[in-house]
């Protein structure tokens, strides 16, 4: 059996693609799905520096969760 090389995987690619004749695909088809499981919030700088990771953000929160919990009681 003959290996391939590098070249003959890179021939292999078009210079340019058409989407609109191909078929089959479905414009955002899993978009709903991943927009229902992930939550992503966007910091603004002055926060993002304050809170570098996302361990410190969720730390962050879930004391402030305790505290507005305890004032409630």
């Amino acid at each position: 059996m003959k290996k391939t090389t590098e070249n003959e995987l890179e021939n292999d690619l078009r210079p340019e693609y058409n989407f609109a004749q191909m078929s089959g695909g479905v414009r955002g088809k899993y978009a709903d799905r991943c927009q229902s499981e992930t939550n992503i919030v966007v910091l603004e700088p002055d926060v993002a520096q304050a809170f570098p990771t996302e361990a410190s953000v969720n730390e962050a929160l879930r004391l402030l969760i305790q505290v507005a919990q305890r004032q409630q009681a």
